[in-house]
């Protein structure tokens, strides 16, 4: 084996890892890959032997290619809020299979991938890089050009924006999620029975223009009209987040958000539900992903 083959094959061990931590700082896999396909180029331009951690520098390497690309989009003024459907945002890029960037979409969090599109690129970085694979600061701070310090609040600013300042006491955001994914389960499972169930019986129903527009009515009273409506509209890439402080839903295929669902619980039901798909609405959201 030559020194170009060991190289490739010590590559291609670090290559899952890289490939995660790319998909979490830009929420697309084409651009995952793209960023992954950039450090392999830029390792084999380099003198190997003088890399003491060749994963630490691939991770650098790769993060400071994601900055990149993140500022890129930031100076293109790149909206990250889709006026198209799930299913054409899902087939974008016919080279992926959407299925893949679905699972992969769901073990980072689909409301994750929206709140970090919401956060500065040093900031995402930052958060990605300590809360999600624990590189320490004298790294992060390397790959931003800024002192471990400065990583460390970048990373702590990120955090508290993630998380959110919930409304309403623990326990009873706590309810409200086992109540709204109650109610998004019975949808998955196309369970009209389980759906009444969570619903109030003079619930409320009522979606804004643009979701009137992609095929969502406008006004539904009683809980038979909405679990119908549910049971159209699977829930299969519905997830909960906190919005505004409080338990919601948000559809947000490969990351990019589409569609949320602001339900109201008393008692144990949902009492109403406000769907918000006009991209001005939904820019004025604060979207933030509750603690386990």
């Amino acid at each position: 084996m030559d020194e170009q083959d060991w190289l490739a094959a010590r590559f291609d061990e670090n290559r899952g890892h890289l490939t995660a931590v790319a998909y979490r700082m830009l929420g697309a896999l084409a651009e995952a890959e793209d960023a992954v396909q950039e450090t392999w180029l830029r390792l084999s331009r380099s003198d190997a032997s003088a890399i003491e951690n060749l994963g630490g520098w691939l991770t650098t390497v790769v993060s400071r290619v994601c900055l990149n690309m993140l500022r890129s989009r930031v100076r293109r003024g790149e909206i990250q809020l889709d006026a198209q459907s799930p299913e054409s945002a899902g087939n974008r890029e016919s080279r992926l299979d959407p299925q893949e960037e679905l699972v992969l979409a769901d073990g980072v969090g689909l409301a994750m991938l929206v709140v970090l599109d919401t956060l500065n690129p040093a900031e995402r970085l930052a958060f990605v890089l300590y809360d999600m694979f624990a590189v320490p600061f004298e790294e992060i701070g390397a790959a931003i050009g800024r002192s471990p310090a400065a990583a460390r609040q970048l990373a702590s600013r990120a955090r508290r924006r993630v998380r959110g300042t919930p409304a309403v006491p623990p326990s009873d955001l706590e309810r409200q999620r086992e109540d709204v994914e109650a109610f998004l389960a019975a949808s998955r499972h196309g369970d009209f029975d389980a759906l009444v169930a969570v619903l109030d019986p003079e619930v409320e129903l009522r979606a804004d223009k643009t979701a009137i527009a992609r095929g969502t009515a406008g006004l539904l009273r009683g809980s038979a009209a909405v679990a119908e409506a549910s049971l159209v509209h699977r829930a299969r890439l519905a997830r909960t987040a906190l919005v505004n402080g409080e338990v919601g839903v948000v559809v947000a295929p490969r990351g990019r958000l589409f569609l949320v669902l602001r339900p109201v619980v008393r008692g144990h039901r949902i009492a109403a539900i406000e769907v918000v798909a006009a991209p001005d609405s939904l820019r004025q959201l604060e979207i933030a992903v509750p603690e386990d």
